[in-house]
């Protein structure tokens, strides 16, 4: 394989570069030697004999003398010569595609150069061939204009050189030394020679007649050339001919000129006109995309004369068939190219490309093969063939994937600004085509070029496609120009851009920046040099010093290590603990405080420097920390000698620094130092480190008197005792030997963007030491200083970014050492931050316009990049092509054309002509463009307009956008007729234009709308006459359906003259930009009737008299910017609208924002008010009441606000006399206005009165008043509450209730906490209807709120608790009676005027004596006696509360109306059984009291059927008549007992026993006797008791009922409740002897219930006469 030509390693564009360059020949020593020509004559004839033979013999390198000796004639000369001959064609092949203007048969050809290197060279070069064709040379690109060939005898490199491989160039007095390759140069001289074949005989027989050609009738002689890159000595060989030979030669002479001569006939049918033309792809090779192990098959078809040589490249490398048999196949069959590539892999995936030369140039054509993979297969091969493990910074990656590997970046991080402490990201996403997964790039960030490595400060993360460094605690040492490199084996791509860390608010007002960049320098083992740098910002205040702190790593403690502040940037810190590790930071300190501090430092070992050095050579085990130091056993009486080599080796005002070295005796144990000074001419030396030994071989001594020389020395000692000094140092002055650098000078600003500035300055004069620069910026007159860098940048140069655009700046520098900062540099001069100018870049899309015979009207398109600045013109180039040639370029155009669009005149009719253009700004002339396509200079006679020109848009927005263009310069054989607008797409095929209007259109713009919005379009115009539609213009350039943020639009405006105006801002504008107005879309050159006003971002256009004339669009295009336009429309309706409002503004009246309008204010006062929209502070107003004026006075209070415009004039109260027209006046300047309102006779009336009563309100809440009046609502318990809300209350304040003038008396007191008052009644009903009052009062006064509820309002009232009656209704219930089946439901309570319907199967109810409802106490209920199977069925309560009705449904069927029906029986048999049973109706007492002798009589009823049976029991015995007592039973059911006399015998308990078949009953009565005085036997007196009382008390008598169960008691209980009313809707008439039971009860409860009780809030409440 090959690798990359040099010319194609060494240039962006190769074939371009390739092409301008001046051939230059590498073979001209045969035109030096004359001897080579009669030896080329003498071989050429053999040579062409055995030429193919000797061809396939060629490519192997061991080709030798043995491979020729066959021939008959053998002699060495024959041999080399076919060989050479050979080796020529095959070289002339391989590099034909390498050579721009190369011919076979050139007077320099390469091919005769490599035949007589062969010849001379022998054997041995044979042997060499091979290798001299692959490798190539360099010596086109060197321009050497006498070299030899070059060939180097070793191995081939596989990789191509890397892109940013250092180039290095060959001198002359090198031209012998091997270098990688040669390429043989062909270079054709003569036009009548014959052009390159592609077929190997063609070759063979035009190499062989140029040989024979050029030397004919020679003689015959040797020819010498000179050897490459070893010297070898020259050989001449003489060769004596036979006649024979030399017959057989000139016939063979004879046959090749015949064969030239056809040769030449046949290529002059293929290229009739005699002339050269370049290479041209009619068809290039198309881009393929395929599944791995596929074939692909690339196609092209290339034109030319002579024809061209197409060779094929991959990644730049030749495709080399025979090296890889049976993967490529190359093939041309008539013009048509071919490379087919077998079975694919990833290996394949490339750049290929087809490059076509001939003697005329070269060209190439580019395709690109991706091969895909099924997700989940891997190739085995690729893990055997070790292309997993090999290293991408190798660079030997696959038949060279380094060199076609295209990174982008995309979604870049710019210049960013952030703060000490806060987190900051930076990211790029990562483009990197073909995209192998294999092979990953390396991702390497650096800081001002320095390699960043992960750490707690800075963290990076590769997703496979996005890049990010985040700087988790940013600080000003973490500020720089930050870099992501992406590496794929030895190429990279970079991008960089710049950070900026801010200092940290300070925690004290005017404190400075913290230090920076801390390091510990020179550590030994108690001593470390800590520097740092100083703050950009010093906080207002000189900074006074810093303060150092050291930590022990494991601690958190600090130590300062300075009582006193130090200015110097290093600091020598002793006392340090021998093993231990130490952190520092650094802290400044000023009048106003002390700095945050620093970052910290890191970590450092206190050792000595050999050990630290041992340490890291050979580490033990993990850090700790600390280290634990042993020593040797010491070794007793050696006293150590002084050290040597003492020196100061720093110097400040605070203290100085020495240096020794150990001394060679010390024995075995560590030795300690003491240090001496004295002063300078003294021999009175003091110790400095009385107390504590030093054990570092450094030392820094403090406390020494400023401006004083001194003078030191240092001690060893040990346990053996103190050694003798050392040499004493030279005399040191206590002061800084660095010195503060001066300040820097020149301050240079250049412009460079929008919003960066570059800062040049010179170095100060004797600098130091310095750290570097500290940059400050200024807007020109604020006087306020900004730091633009927070870390010192090193060199003289600086951006300064995030600067405002447009503002003018000044800058300052001032230098940094270890001894401080320098003065400021005086100011630099101001800058207006706008971005530098630059020459435009090229044009495009050149067209013809219009061609006649002897002019040709040229059109193009405007650079898309202006260079920041307007373009002022351009020019036109042109020059002749003949026969494919092109010429010289010629100037069109000597002065620059303003317009994109030009006539060149004088040109040649059926001419071929080329163009180019050139754009030209203040900051010159442009790069021409490309040449333009060739054009025939000939007379159009087509019946078709031309194409429009200079199609352009404007006023983009996100649905719409104006298409302008220019008419053809080419109108045809008619008048152009109209345009019609194509659009499409950008992504869409051809077929997808559509036309816009369906019409042609008259003018030359249209605003194009309904647009998508972020849908790229392209547009073209065509023009039209009475022939047809012309050909369309060129397509516009793509654009984006879209309105950028912050467009503005041209706004009209009318001023307070009535002068009309457009204005238009933009805050877009560069330096150069200016306003462009149109109208309709065209220049406007009439200025009389508009004038233009521009003036920083603003723009106005005045109309002088606004009339038809001025009707149309106006447009506003801000020039130098990306688009920024917007457009207005003045039609007829519009300009009548402007010219009103003008007349307004000539003639101005104060506009009212409300006219005089009138309210009752809450005191009852009135007020009459206007506002205006706008007063200025001489605003005044007029009151005028029926046409009188009026003042403020006691009756008027008038006011005129000018901020708010409003005018307000308040009386206290309204009289008839006030009846009338009031009317406000107002002026203000000359702007005048009035309003009136006329109140007269029922509108005054009203108004009046409701101003009284407003009076009468707001006297009325002076005091307790009612805020909502007396309302009602009714509870969820169905109780109605009427209720008022009261303010302005207090402790005394007394409410009253009243019911139809009668007070209602309430037992408790309000409270009115709530501030709301109420009256509760329950159980609401027809009886509480009436009017009812509420009185609030209290020594302020008192309010009265009244609420009636009678007739609608009663009714509304009872509807609503009639409704929520209805909705309390419990679900309908099933209970068994003994007369039947009742059904109920129980509600709150039951009034009348809820209305109550049964349903049965949707029937409605009809009540008889067998089916009754009614309602018992809250129970709703329906009996239905003596049920049947009929009276199953669905039954429906309905409840009408007046409005609406509500139902309640129960089920009466099936199991319910079965359980029920059955428990009825029960219950029957149990009351037929209790109304027949026995029983006492009529009654004894319960106990009677008698005298002695007297006669008692008792009687009683019984009732029973059938008639009981009558017994009597005294004292639980039985007891029959007597004598002395008779008992008697008459008629069934009258029972006596009587005793004539009684005595204290007859004393006992005697009962009544009846009985029956359906029970018994028992009525008891206790008789005492008693005697006269006391005694049992005294007066005798009757008494007689029949169920009423004779001359004693009868108490009520206790029944005995044994046949009732007490589940039917209960029962009983349950359904018969105390007190309740019953109401009956049909009757039965009861048992004259039986007092009925309800009746009973109701008559109970009336006794009981004497009136009705209503109660207010938690109190009962009764009404009072």
């Amino acid at each position: 394989m090959m690798s990359l030509p040099f010319y194609q390693r060494h240039h962006d564009h190769y074939d371009r570069a390739y092409r301008h360059k001046a051939l230059q020949s590498t073979v001209s020593q045969y035109q030096k030697e004359t001897k080579s020509k009669s030896a080329v004559y003498a071989q050429g004839s053999a040579a062409y004999a055995r030429g193919s033979a000797a061809y396939r013999h060629a490519s192997a390198a061991d080709f030798s003398l043995e491979s020729s000796a066959a021939y008959s004639h053998g002699s060495s000369a024959h041999n080399l010569e076919s060989a050479a001959y050979s080796y020529g064609s095959t070289a002339y092949d391989h590099t034909a595609v390498q050579s721009k203007r190369s011919a076979a048969y050139s007077l320099d050809s390469e091919a005769l150069s490599k035949s007589s290197a062969a010849y001379s060279h022998g054997s041995e070069s044979i042997n060499k061939l091979a290798a001299a064709y692959r490798l190539g040379s360099e010596t086109y690109r060197l321009g050497l204009k006498d070299s030899n060939l070059m060939i180097e005898d070793q191995s081939y490199k596989m990789s191509p050189k890397a892109k940013r491989a250092r180039q290095h160039l060959v001198s002359e007095d090198k031209e012998n030394e091997a270098i990688d390759y040669s390429v043989p140069i062909f270079t054709g001289r003569e036009v009548n020679i014959s052009g390159i074949t592609d077929t190997e005989e063609e070759r063979i027989k035009e190499s062989a007649a140029y040989v024979a050609k050029r030397n004919l009738f020679a003689t015959s002689e040797g020819v010498s050339v000179s050897k490459v890159a070893k010297s070898v000595s020259e050989e001449e060989h003489h060769e004596k001919k036979s006649r024979k030979v030399a017959i057989r030669e000139s016939a063979e002479r004879l046959a090749l000129k015949k064969t030239l001569e056809d040769t030449q006939a046949f290529h002059k049918k293929l290229n009739q006109d005699k002339l050269l033309h370049p290479p041209e792809f009619v068809i290039e090779p198309r881009s393929h995309t395929i599944w791995e192990k596929q074939n692909v098959k690339f196609h092209c078809t290339v034109a030319g004369w002579p024809v061209p040589r197409v060779t094929w490249y991959k990644n730049n490398v030749p495709i080399d068939v025979q090296a890889h048999p049976g993967k490529y196949t190359i093939e041309n069959r008539y013009g048509l190219h071919s490379l087919e590539i077998s079975t694919c892999d990833f290996d394949d995936i490339a750049q290929y490309r087809a490059s076509a030369m001939n003697v005329k140039g070269e060209v190439s054509a580019y395709a690109s093969l991706v091969v895909k993979r099924y997700k989940g297969e891997i190739d085995a091969s690729h893990l055997h063939a070790g292309t997993f493990s090999m290293p991408l910074s190798l660079g030997v990656t696959p038949h060279g994937f380094a060199s076609r590997f295209e990174i982008k970046f995309i979604d870049k991080f710019e210049v960013t600004f952030g703060r000490e402490g806060e987190t900051m990201s930076l990211g790029c996403t990562v483009v990197i085509s073909p995209d192998i997964k294999r092979f990953k790039p390396e991702i390497e960030w650096y800081r001002n070029g320095v390699l960043i490595t992960p750490s707690k400060w800075v963290q990076m993360h590769w997703t496979g496609e996005r890049a990010s460094l985040t700087l988790t605690h940013a600080n000003k040492e973490d500020e720089g120009l930050y870099t992501l490199r992406v590496v794929m084996g030895e190429y990279y791509e970079e991008y960089s851009g710049y950070v900026f860390v801010r200092d940290a608010d300070a925690e004290i007002p005017g404190a400075p920046g913290a230090p920076l960049d801390v390091q510990c320098l020179d550590a030994n083992k108690d001593y470390v040099i800590v520097s740092w740098k100083q703050p950009a910002v010093d906080g207002g205040n000189p900074i006074l010093g810093y303060f150092i702190d050291r930590c022990e790593v494991g601690t958190t403690h600090w130590t300062q290590c300075n009582e006193t502040p130090v200015k110097f940037a290093r600091f020598p810190v002793t006392g340090l603990i021998e093993g231990r590790s130490y952190i520092f930071r650094v802290r400044a300190v000023n009048r106003a405080g002390v700095s945050l501090p620093s970052r910290v430092s890191e970590p450092v070992a206190a050792l000595d420097p050999a050990d630290r050095a041992r340490l890291r050579s050979h580490p033990s085990a993990p850090w700790t920390g600390q280290i634990i130091v042993t020593e040797e056993e010491p070794a007793e009486g050696v006293i150590p000698g002084p050290p040597t080599d003492l020196q100061v080796i720093e110097a400040t005002k605070n203290y100085v620094v020495l240096s020794w070295k150990p001394p060679g005796q010390r024995g075995h144990e560590g030795i300690m130092y003491f240090v001496e000074k004295c002063i300078a001419g003294t021999e009175d030396w003091q110790r400095v480190n009385t107390e504590i030994p030093v054990k570092s071989p450094r030392f820094a001594v403090f406390d020494l008197s400023e401006g004083k020389s001194y003078c030191f020395r240092v001690r060893c000692c040990n346990s053996a005792g103190i050694g003798e000094p050392s040499e004493a140092t030279e005399a040191t002055v206590v002061d800084d030997k660095l010195d503060i650098p001066k300040p820097p000078g020149r301050i240079m600003p250049t412009r460079n963007t929008d919003t960066s500035v570059v800062v040049t300055w010179t170095e100060p004069p004797d600098a130091k030491e310095l750290v570097g620069y500290y940059i400050e910026s200024s807007v020109v007159g604020s006087g306020h200083w900004e730091p633009c860098n927070n870390n010192p940048v090193k060199g003289t140069r600086f951006i300064c970014h995030g600067l405002v655009n447009g503002e003018k700046y000044i800058f300052r520098v001032r230098a940094v050492n270890a001894a401080g900062l320098s003065e400021f540099s005086q100011d630099s001069e101001p800058i207006e931050v706008q971005a530098a100018i630059a020459a435009p870049s090229p044009p495009y899309d050149i067209t013809v316009l219009e061609s006649v015979r002897d002019s040709m009207v040229l059109g193009w398109k405007q650079p898309k990049a202006t260079g920041g600045t307007e373009i002022t013109g351009y020019y036109v180039n042109y020059r002749e092509v003949i026969g494919g040639v092109p010429g010289k370029w010629r100037e069109a155009n000597i002065k620059a054309v303003s317009e994109r669009a030009y006539r060149i005149e004088n040109l040649k009719e059926n001419m071929v002509y080329q163009f180019q253009v050139a754009a030209a700004n203040l900051a010159g002339v442009g790069t021409p463009s490309l040449p333009s396509k060739p054009f025939k200079c000939e007379e159009w006679t087509i019946a078709v307009p031309g194409p429009p020109h200079d199609v352009t848009y404007t006023e983009v927005r996100k649905d719409s956008l104006v298409l302008l263009w220019k008419e053809p310069v080419y109108t045809g054989r008619s008048p152009i007729a109209g345009y019609y607008i194509d659009m499409k797409e950008t992504e869409a095929k051809e077929e997808r234009w559509r036309s816009v209007n369906e019409k042609p259109l008259q003018k030359k713009f249209l605003k194009i709308a309904g647009l998508t919005e972020g849908v790229s379009y392209v547009f073209r115009v065509r023009a039209t006459n009475q022939a047809g539609v012309g050909r369309p213009s060129d397509i516009t350039d793509p654009v984006v359906a879209e309105t950028r943020p912050g467009t503005k639009e041209v706004v009209v405006n009318v001023d307070d003259d009535g002068v009309i105006s457009l204005n238009f801002e933009c805050d877009q504008m560069s330096p150069n930009s200016k306003f462009v107005w149109s109208k309709n879309y065209e220049p406007i050159e009439d200025d009389s009737r508009l004038d233009i006003d521009s003036k920083g971002g603003k723009s106005k256009a005045v109309f002088k008299n606004l009339g038809e004339d001025d009707l149309g669009i106006y447009s506003c295009v801000v020039t130098d910017t990306d688009g920024v336009s917007s457009g207005y429309t003045i039609d007829e309706e519009e300009m009548k609208r402007l010219l009103a409002l003008s007349h307004e503004h000539k003639f101005p009246t104060i506009p009212l924002a409300s006219e005089l309008a009138v309210e009752i204010l809450e005191k009852g006062e009135v007020r009459f008010w206007l506002q205006a929209e706008k007063l200025s502070g001489n605003a005044k107003a007029n009151f005028v009441f029926n046409d009188k004026e009026i003042f403020n006075g006691e009756k008027y209070k008038m006011k005129v606000d000018q901020h708010t415009g409003l005018v307000e004039m308040i009386m206290d109260k309204l009289e008839d006399k006030d009846e009338g027209t009031y009317t406000f006046q107002l002026q203000d300047g000359k702007a005048t206005n009035q309003s009136s309102l006329v109140l007269i006779g029922d509108v005054f009336k009203k108004l009046r009165d409701e101003a009284e009563f407003q009076r009468k309100e707001w006297h009325r809440k002076q005091g307790p008043h009612f805020v909502d009046q007396l309302g009602w609502e009714v509870t969820d318990e169905c109780n109605v509450m009427l209720k008022c809300k009261v303010a302005n209350i207090k402790k005394e304040t007394h409410i009253v209730w009243y019911k139809d003038t009668r007070e209602i008396m309430v037992d408790e007191e309000h409270d009115f906490k709530d501030g709301v008052c109420t009256l509760l009644i329950s159980e609401f009903s027809k009886k509480d209807t009436g009017i009812y009052e509420v009185i609030l009062k209290d020594d302020r006064g008192k309010d009265i709120s009244e609420l009636k509820l009678t007739d609608t309002a009663f009714a509304d009232l009872m509807n609503e608790v009639c409704r929520r009656i209805a909705l309390s209704a419990t679900d309908l219930k099933i209970q068994s009676t003994a007369e039947g089946i009742r059904l109920y439901s129980f509600v709150t309570y039951y009034v009348e005027d809820l209305r109550v319907g049964w349903v049965h199967n949707d029937t409605q109810v009809r009540f008889t004596d067998r089916v009754k409802t009614g309602v018992t106490g809250e129970q709703i209920w329906l009996q239905i006696n003596e049920p049947t199977p009929q009276d199953k069925g669905k039954y429906t309560m309905e409840l009408f509360d007046g409005k609406t009705g509500h139902k309640k449904t129960v089920d009466l069927s099936g199991q319910a109306f079965d359980e029920a029906f059955a428990e009825f029986q029960r219950l029957k048999q149990a009351a037929i059984a209790e109304k027949n049973r026995a029983r006492v109706l009529g009654g004894l007492p319960d106990v009677v009291t008698i005298q002695e002798g007297k006669a008692l009589n008792l009687s009683c009823t019984v009732w029973g059927d059938p008639t009981p049976e009558v017994s009597w029991l005294k004292n639980e015995k039985s007891f029959v008549s007597d004598a002395n007592c008779i008992l008697k039973f008459e008629a069934g059911k009258n029972v006596s007992f009587t005793i004539s006399a009684v005595s204290t015998h007859d004393s006992g308990k005697y009962s009544l026993v009846v009985k029956n078949k359906y029970g018994t009953e028992t009525s008891d009565v206790t008789v005492i006797v008693i005697t006269v005085s006391g005694q049992t036997d005294t007066a005798k007196h009757t008494v007689s008791i029949s169920g009423q009382s004779q001359n004693n008390i009868t108490v009520p008598k206790k029944k005995k009922a044994t046949t009732m169960s007490k589940p039917q008691q209960e029962k009983e209980k349950k359904d018969i409740k105390p007190h309740v009313d019953e109401i009956i809707a049909t009757e039965e008439t009861s048992d004259s002897k039986e007092i009925p039971r309800v009746e009973k009860e109701k008559n109970t409860e009336n006794n009981q219930q004497t009136a009705k009780k209503t109660h207010g809030k938690a109190a009962a409440a009764r009404t009072v006469p």
